[in-house]
C-alpha cells in the first residue's frame, strides 16, 4: 500500500516537472513568446501565398496568345502584365489544363485566408490531392463538352490535361457516362480540399424547412388571435357606448336639477383657465367607465403626458382616470409637461385609440375617377360627327373647323398614396372629435386640385357645426383653404382639401372628351374638370346669359378664352358672331380680325354701349322675322330656312334663305362700362337678357370688381348661370353666387359655377389655355375666311341720322357709289363707308337717295339692300352717253 502511495507520488511530481518544462524553454522566453513567432509566420506565408495568388491572376487575365512563350515565337515584347514571366506561366497553365488554371489564383487565396487566420492546415496531403482532383475534373468537363477554342484558337477550354481525361473516359463510357464520373471525382475532391459535408447540408435544408413552417404557424396564430382581439374590442366598445350614454343621462338629469346660482357657479369654474382640461384627460376620463381593473399609482414607472398628443396610450388614459377618481392631495400627479410617476397593476393593452384609427381604415374608401368615357363613344360619335359635317355642308362647304393638334397634351396624372390619403382622413376625423363633431369617413374621392373627404356625421350633429370648423380643420391639415358642401343625393358632407401636387388641366383633354364631341350645340362651353376629375360641359344656349367675376390673377381670362375657343371648335362664321368688347385692351386681343366678329373688338365704352343698343334692335328685328314665319325660336327658324332651300323655295329674287347666326356679345370689364354709361348700358343689358334667348343672342358679362353698383340686382336676376373665381369676401361671394364659398377657393382656375335651373353649386377646375394655342388655332381661323364687318353695330344715334352726309342736292360720290353697288349687285352702308372712305351718315344718305330713285330696294334688317334694275339701266345710260362723247 505505501509502495503505491510513493510511486504514485513519483509520477505526479514527474508530470508537474514536464509541464513546467513546456511552458518554461531553455532560452528563458516564455510560450507566449512562441505563440507570437508562430503567428508571424502563418502571416509571413499568407502574404506569401497572396502575392503568388495576385501574379498568376494578372498572369492569367492578361494572357496574350501573341506574346513570346514557352512553346511560341514571338517578335514584340510581352503584352502580359506580368512581362515574360507572366507570359509564359499563363500560356503553361492555360494550355495544360486549360480555364481551370484561374482556379489556381483562387485556390492561393483561399490558403492565404486560412493562414491569416493562423489556423494549421489538418492532412495537408489530403487537401492537395483533393484541389488536384478538382483541377482535374473541371478540365476533364470543359474539355468533354467540346466549347470552342479561346483567345484566337490557340488554348482548348480543358488544355491538353483535360481533353486526354475526356478522350479517354468518353471511350469507355460515353459522353454521359465520363460526365458522371468527372462530377464524381469533383465532389471527392470537394470532401477532401474542404470541411464540406452533404450530410450536414441536409440537415441545414431540413432545419430551414422546419423554420419556415413554423413561420407559418406563428403567422396563423397571429391571425386567430387578432381575430379574438377584434372581437374584445367590439365588446368593449359596446360597453363603453353603454357607459357613455347612461353618464350622459345622469348628467343632464343633474344639470336639470341644479339651481340657477349653482349654474352660474359651474360655467365660471369651466372657463377659468385649467391645465387639466387637455384632450388626453377628458378623453380618459370618458373611456374611465368601461375600465373595470384596479390601478395603482407608485413612484416605480416614470411617464411623461403631453397635452398636444394626438393620441393617448392606455397606461395614461388609465392613470388619468384614476387620477380624476382620486382626491387631488393624493394623486401627485400634474398635467402639461410636468413628469409623473405611474405605475399600474394593468390587464392587457386595449389600444382603444389604435381600434378607432383601424376602424376608420377599414372603414373608409378610395373611390377614384378613371378617364374610360373615351371608349363608350364608339358609333355615336361618328354619328354626330357626320350629323355636324351635313349641317355645315348647306352654310361653308370649304370651312375646316380646328384640330386638336393645336393644343398642348396632357400631362400624366399624379395620384396620391393611399396611405397618404386615409392617413389625412383619420387626421381629419380627429380633430373633428377634438370639437365634439363626431361621425364617420365613409369615402375618399382623390380629384386633379383637390381631394374629397365623404364625412357621415352622427344622429344630432348639426351641418354648422361641421362647417364652423373650416379654420380650425385648414390649421390642423396645413392647407390653404378647405371648402365644406354637402354631398348632393347623401347624407354625407365634403371637406375638400387640395392636393400637395395639384394638376393642370389641359383644354385637348376636355375637348377631346366624348361629352364634347357629342354635343350639338354651337355654343358647348368646355369649362375644365370637377373636383373627382370627370370633364364638365355647359351649352350657352341654354343658360343663356352667363356672368363670370372673380379677383385679379384668379383665372377669369384664362376662363374666357375657354370660352371662345370652344365656340370655334364647335362653329363656322356663319353660325355664330361675336361682338367682344375689351377695354383693357388686353385680353380679347388676340381674336382681331377672326372670320366669327360681327364688329372691330370694341374698346371705347361708348361704343360698346352703342353695339348694345344695335343688338337691342337686332333682337327686334329678328323677333319679326320669326313672327313672319310662325317659329317660336332661332333653331326652328334655321330649320324652316333648310327646308325651303332644299324644295327651292327661295325668296322673290330667287336666291337662297340665309340662316340666322347665333350673336354672342363677350364684355371683358363690365365695371368699365357701368362707370362711363350705367343706365343706358344696365338697360340694354337687361333688355336682351329677358328677352333675347329665343332669337340666339347670348351675353356673356365679366368683372373683376364685384360690387353691387356693378352686378346690380337687375342683372343679377336675369343672369342664372354664373361663375365665381376666387374673391376676397364672403360679401362679394354672396354678391355673385347669392352664397358663401368663393372665398375658400384656391384661384388658379378654381372656379364656383351655378348651373341655370338650380341653386347647387358646381365646382370646376377651368382648363389651362396658353398663348401659344390660342394663336395657332385663331392663325387656322383667319386662313379659312376673312371678316365682314357691320360697322353700322358701333354707331350712334347721330351718326345714323347723317351727321356726315350732304342732304337736298345730290351727293359729289352719287355717281361713283352707284357703280359700286351695281359691280357688287347689292348696297349696303359698310361697303360705301370702305371703298369711298365716308362716314356711316354720309352713306345711309347715299343709299337713301338711291332709294328715292328706285334703284336699290327697302331695308331689309341687317341684310344688305338689293339693287334693281333701274340702277343697271343708269348705268348702261352713262357709260353710252360717255362713248358718244
Amino acid at each position: 500500500m505505501k509502495v503505491d502511495l510513493v510511486l504514485r507520488a513519483k509520477l505526479l511530481i514527474q508530470q508537474r516537472r514536464e509541464v513546467y518544462m513546456s511552458t518554461t524553454p531553455t532560452d528563458g522566453r516564455t510560450k507566449p513568446a512562441t505563440a507570437a513567432r508562430n503567428t508571424r509566420r502563418n502571416e509571413i506565408i499568407a502574404i506569401a501565398l497572396l502575392a503568388l495568388g495576385l501574379l498568376l491572376a494578372l498572369c492569367l487575365v492578361s494572357y496574350n496568345p501573341n506574346d513570346a512563350s514557352w512553346n511560341t515565337a514571338g517578335a514584340d515584347a510581352a503584352r502580359n502584365l506580368a512581362g515574360s514571366f507572366g507570359a509564359n506561366v499563363s500560356a503553361a497553365l492555360l494550355q495544360i489544363i486549360g480555364l481551370a488554371a484561374y482556379l489556381v489564383p483562387l485556390l492561393l487565396f483561399a490558403a492565404a485566408w486560412r493562414r491569416f487566420r493562423t489556423r494549421r492546415l489538418r492532412a495537408p496531403l489530403s487537401r492537395v490531392v483533393g484541389l488536384l482532383l478538382i483541377v482535374l475534373a473541371v478540365s476533364g468537363l470543359l474539355a468533354l463538352f467540346q466549347f470552342d477554342p479561346l483567345f484566337d484558337k490557340s488554348v482548348e477550354p480543358g488544355g491538353v490535361m483535360g481533353a486526354l481525361v475526356a478522350r479517354v473516359l468518353a471511350n469507355v463510357f460515353n459522353i454521359i457516362g465520363a460526365s458522371v464520373l468527372l462530377f464524381a471525382l469533383a465532389a471527392a475532391g470537394l470532401l477532401l480540399a474542404t470541411n464540406f459535408s452533404f450530410t450536414n447540408l441536409y440537415d441545414r435544408l431540413a432545419r430551414a424547412n422546419t423554420s419556415l413552417n413554423f413561420f407559418h404557424n406563428f403567422s396563423a396564430r397571429i391571425k386567430a388571435w387578432r381575430g379574438r382581439q377584434q372581437e374584445q374590442r367590439q365588446q368593449q366598445a359596446e360597453m363603453r357606448r353603454a357607459a357613455r350614454d347612461g353618464k350622459e343621462a345622469t348628467t343632464e338629469k343633474i344639470d336639470r336639477d341644479k339651481t340657477p346660482a349653482e349654474r352660474v357657479a359651474e360655467f365660471m369654474r369651466e372657463t377659468a383657465p385649467q391645465e387639466e382640461n387637455t384632450p388626453i384627460a377628458v378623453d380618459a376620463l370618458n373611456r374611465s367607465a368601461s375600465q373595470s381593473a384596479p390601478v395603482i399609482i407608485s413612484h416605480r414607472e416614470t411617464v411623461r403626458v403631453e397635452p398636444d398628443a394626438p393620441a393617448a396610450p392606455p397606461v395614461f388614459a388609465q392613470a388619468a382616470a384614476a387620477a380624476a377618481s382620486a382626491p387631488a392631495s393624493n394623486t401627485g400627479i400634474k398635467t402639461g409637461r410636468t413628469e409623473k410617476a405611474v405605475s399600474a397593476q394593468l390587464p392587457a393593452p386595449t389600444f382603444d385609440e389604435g381600434d378607432e384609427t383601424e376602424d376608420i381604415l377599414s372603414s373608409v374608401s378610395i373611390v377614384r375617377t378613371l378617364a374610360n368615357d373615351e371608349a363608350q363613344a364608339g358609333e355615336v360619335e361618328l354619328k354626330s360627327d357626320k350629323k355636324r359635317l351635313a349641317e355645315n355642308r348647306t352654310t361653308a362647304v370649304d370651312y375646316k373647323l380646328p384640330g386638336v393638334e393645336f393644343l398642348n397634351t396632357p400631362t400624366p396624372r399624379h395620384e396620391q398614396a393611399e396611405d397618404e390619403l386615409r392617413g389625412l382622413g383619420v387626421l381629419l376625423t380627429e380633430k373633428c372629435k377634438e370639437f365634439n363633431v363626431t361621425g364617420r369617413l365613409e369615402h375618399i374621392c382623390p380629384g386633379p386640385v383637390v381631394t374629397t373627404y365623404e364625412f357621415k356625421p352622427d344622429p344630432g350633429v348639426k351641418y354648422s357645426r361641421v362647417t364652423g370648423l373650416v379654420d380650425d380643420l385648414c390649421l390642423a391639415l396645413r392647407a390653404e383653404s378647405i371648402r365644406i358642401d354637402r354631398v348632393p343625393g347623401k347624407a354625407h358632407v365634403g371637406i375638400e382639401v387640395p392636393n400637395p401636387q395639384r394638376e393642370t388641366i389641359s383644354m385637348r383633354e376636355v375637348i377631346e372628351s366624348r361629352l364634347f364631341r357629342e354635343s350639338e350645340s354651337k355654343l358647348t362651353l368646355a369649362l375644365g374638370k370637377t373636383i373627382d376629375g370627370l370633364n364638365y360641359i355647359a351649352d350657352l344656349a341654354r343658360m343663356p346669359h352667363l356672368l363670370i367675376a372673380g379677383a385679379t390673377g384668379a383665372g377669369k381670362s384664362v376662363c374666357l378664352n375657354s370660352l371662345v375657343v370652344s365656340i370655334l371648335y364647335k362653329a363656322t362664321p356663319d353660325e355664330v358672331k361675336f361682338i367682344m368688347v375689351d377695354p383693357k385692351r388686353l385680353e380679347l386681343g388676340l381674336y382681331a380680325d377672326i372670320p366669327h366678329l360681327a364688329t372691330p373688338i370694341i374698346t371705347d365704352p361708348k361704343r360698346a354701349a352703342n353695339s348694345l343698343k344695335w343688338a337691342v334692335k337686332q333682337m327686334e328685328e329678328r323677333y319679326k322675322q320669326l313672327a313672319m314665319w310662325s317659329v317660336r325660336n332661332i333653331d326652328g327658324y334655321n330649320a324652316e330656312v333648310r327646308r325651303r332651300n332644299m324644295v327651292d323655295d327661295f325668296d322673290d329674287e330667287g336666291n337662297p334663305w340665309k340662316p340666322l347666326p347665333y350673336l354672342v356679345i363677350i364684355i371683358d370689364e363690365l365695371a368699365d362700362l357701368m362707370m362711363v354709361s350705367g343706365h343706358e348700358v344696365e338697360e340694354s343689358i337687361t333688355r336682351l337678357a329677358q328677352m333675347a334667348r329665343a332669337v340666339g343672342i347670348h351675353l356673356v358679362l365679366a368683372t373683376q370688381r364685384p360690387s353691387v353698383d356693378v352686378i346690380t340686382g337687375l342683372i343679377k336676376a336675369n343672369f342664372p348661370s354664373r361663375i365665381s373665381f376666387r374673391v376676397s369676401s364672403k360679401v362679394d361671394s354672396r354678391t355673385i353666387i347669392d352664397a358663401n364659398g368663393a372665398e375658400q377657393l384656391l384661384g388658379r382656375g378654381d372656379m364656383l359655377f351655378l348651373p341655370p335651373g338650380t341653386s347647387r353649386l358646381v365646382r370646376v377646375h377651368g382648363a389651362y389655355l396658353d398663348e401659344t394655342e390660342v394663336a395657332g388655332i385663331v392663325g387656322h381661323v383667319k386662313q379659312q375666311s376673312k371678316p365682314a364687318y357691320d360697322e353700322t353695330i358701333t354707331q350712334s344715334e347721330d351718326e345714323a341720322a347723317g351727321g356726315d352726309g350732304a342732304s337736298g342736292e345730290q351727293d359729289e360720290l352719287f355717281e361713283q357709289a352707284l357703280r359700286i353697288c351695281v359691280e357688287m349687285k347689292r348696297a349696303s352702308t359698310s361697303v360705301l363707308q370702305r371703298r369711298l372712305r365716308i362716314g356711316y351718315g354720309r352713306a345711309a344718305a347715299i343709299l337713301d337717295q338711291m332709294e328715292r330713285d328706285g334703284m336699290i330696294g327697302p331695308v331689309d334688317g341687317a341684310r344688305p339692300r338689293p339693287v334693281l334694275g333701274r340702277a343697271f339701266e343708269t348705268i348702261a345710260h352713262w357709260e353710252s352717253a360717255e362713248t358718244v362723247e
